[in-house]
């Protein structure tokens, strides 16, 4: 059996009750008023209520009316965004953008690209994960997610297509207080193993893969980076840190940068990675494009990086991209 009850009667019943009479309406929709006032009475008939009172001079909504107005506008709503859904996955873009990224990535770029995302594919509903250790590609091979950025210890597996992202720079670090503030420096391995280093854990294949680095012989494990930093500034040990995540710290005088005698892991290397078959849409090579642009003049990613190439270059050492590709600790 055919429901009587249509979407265009709703859509009748929703401009009645914005512009406040039939005629209106029957303005705002380009009908001649007949029509619209033989859509509102069938959906009078199809529900069995009164929705507009016609004993005055001007039809008002009756409490019963009111009611369905809010209904009929939400399905009303829901057929307009069905549509611009449907528009955009014939024009390649993803039905939904929902990503995965490990937490070292710099967040207030990946927001204000989000932001932008939003501008430019309104219509489009977005998930983030933010991820631990190794979480973000244990999200994307759970099919939670479509797209994903983190470090790649060994570089893209059969089940993942993977394009390098940026560069992120890591720095030694040290509460001010710390008695490691106060050694002679350059510091050497020998100094370090006496003092307690705070480090990341976890249990995927890339937590495992990433225990280089490791110098001291007392270790405090952490699962996330902002419980690790909240630590570290409170003087129980040092460890080696995104630049981006603790320049202000350093710049406020909270923190200290070591110089050591043989930094290991200046750098590692985030990737943008999809499921094999599963390739980005227009929205997430969007998003992608507009992450890359604002790298370009991230504080504490592109330009202690191109600080870092510098430095290593002049004392000839390996060039950074062959050194501590998963090293985090």
């Amino acid at each position: 059996m055919i429901d009587p009850l249509t979407l265009d009667q709703m859509r009748v019943l929703v401009a009645v009750a914005e512009t406040g009479s039939f005629s209106a309406a029957s303005r705002k929709l380009g009908r001649v008023q007949s029509a619209v006032s033989q859509a509102v009475r069938a959906m009078e008939t199809t529900l069995g209520v009164a929705l507009f009172d016609r004993s005055t001079k001007t039809p008002t909504l009756t409490e019963a009316g009111a009611a369905i107005v809010q209904d009929a506008r939400a399905i009303v709503d829901s057929a307009r965004a069905l549509r611009a859904r449907a528009q955009s996955i014939a024009e390649d873009v993803e039905p939904e953008l929902t990503l995965a990224i490990d937490a070292t990535f710099p967040m207030p770029l990946l927001m204000a690209s989000l932001r932008a995302l939003r501008g430019a594919f309104p219509k489009l509903p977005a998930t983030v994960f933010t991820e631990a250790l190794g979480g973000a590609e244990e999200t994307l091979l759970s099919g939670a997610a479509r797209m994903a950025i983190f470090p790649l210890v060994a570089g893209p597996t059969p089940d993942i297509s993977a394009e390098f992202l940026t560069t992120i720079a890591l720095v030694p670090v040290v509460a001010s207080d710390h008695p490691l503030a106060r050694a002679a420096e350059p510091i050497g391995r020998e100094t370090l193993e006496r003092h307690v280093q705070l480090v990341l854990t976890g249990k995927t294949a890339f937590a495992q893969n990433a225990r280089g680095g490791i110098v001291s012989h007392h270790l405090w494990r952490f699962a996330d980076l902002t419980t690790r930093l909240e630590f570290l500034l409170a003087g129980f040990g040092w460890c080696n840190m995104p630049h981006h995540m603790v320049e202000d710290h350093v710049a406020a005088g909270r923190l200290k940068r070591l110089v050591l005698a043989d930094e290991a892991a200046p750098v590692f290397r985030l990737y943008v990675a999809s499921e094999r078959g599963r390739e980005l849409g227009r929205a997430g090579k969007w998003l992608v494009a507009d992450l890359r642009e604002r790298l370009k003049t991230c504080p504490g990613v592109a330009q202690a990086w191109d600080a870092r190439r510098r430095e290593l270059a002049a004392a000839q050492r390996p060039a950074p991209e062959a050194a501590g590709a998963g090293q985090i600790v």
